[in-house]
């Protein structure tokens, strides 16, 4: 909805992904890429004159990157017109199938490192709304919307006193935010006054003062997703005998669900053969 205008309510995780720089002298750039188990997942090097070659495609997490260095000096064509190269480190915080934002830390990182827009770069290359981007560069829970030619994001204090009643339970499975994107948008449902109670919704939620008052909102809110892309909301599908409330989060049918409960419940989701539960505390920053 965000894509079309709606406004989103986004908090930073206590998770997310560095970058580390280093010149070197030869005109290239050495990059690797670490996971949360100081793994190496990624390792690519290759010729700075690579990236101003086009591409007729986008065939591996090589190629990939070479595309968005591409964009970069397109945005900034200064960017890596020196005769030396670079050593790039990333190191993630979080397993790479959580879908934290492997992607938006990413093009945050390479923004500051380029002096580019943000904003622009992912609009260039991924795609998607900004929303990720925008809690990247935050500490506080903030309200994001983005219209044609703007960014809106106002910092917000919420105080909610029921966040030992919230937890996050991992899927097991990553959704691929592009393809969630895609399908969205091939719908073509727009309707404004959805967007407006969706806007509703979310200024209401930033308000809660109890739990229960917290549940009416979100399971509104799954309701008028779920009817908007036409697939039945997760709870529906998987956890129909739950007895608190199950949000979705980011694309709908992977990476984390938001829930409400003791953590006395987490026992439900275990026996049901899913692991990687966070609590609030232990998710939001």
């Amino acid at each position: 909805m965000v894509l079309d205008e709606a406004n989103a309510l986004a908090f930073p995780t206590k998770f997310g992904q560095s970058m580390s720089v280093t010149k070197i002298n030869e005109p290239k750039i050495v990059w690797k890429s670490f996971n949360c188990n100081d793994e190496l997942w990624m390792h690519y090097e290759f010729s700075i004159n690579d990236i101003e070659i086009p591409q007729k495609k986008i065939g591996d997490e090589k190629d990939r990157l070479i595309s968005i260095l591409r964009e970069v000096k397109k945005l900034n064509p200064k960017f890596l017109n020196e005769t030396n190269g670079y050593r790039i480190i990333t190191k993630l915080d979080f397993a790479r199938n959580w879908g934290l934002g492997s992607s938006s830390t990413l093009i945050s990182n390479i923004s500051k490192w380029a002096n580019v827009d943000p904003f622009k770069l992912l609009e260039a290359t991924f795609g998607g709304s900004g929303y990720d981007i925008a809690a990247a560069q935050r500490n506080v829970p903030i309200l994001y919307a983005k219209t044609p030619n703007e960014y809106h994001i106002t910092e917000l204090s919420i105080n909610w006193g029921f966040t030992n009643q919230i937890f996050f339970v991992h899927l097991n499975k990553k959704q691929n935010s592009r393809d969630g994107i895609f399908n969205y948008q091939k719908l073509n449902n727009k309707n404004q006054e959805v967007i407006r109670r969706i806007n509703e919704l979310t200024t209401n939620i930033c308000q809660c003062q109890s739990l229960s008052e917290f549940e009416s909102v979100i399971n509104e809110h799954e309701q008028l997703i779920s009817k908007i892309i036409q697939q039945k909301t997760v709870k529906e599908l998987l956890f129909n005998d739950y007895n608190g409330s199950i949000k979705s989060l980011g694309a709908w049918g992977g990476d984390f669900i938001l829930a409400t409960g003791s953590q006395k419940n987490w026992n439900y989701f275990r026996e049901k053969g899913f692991k990687t539960i966070l609590s609030f505390k232990e998710m939001i920053l």
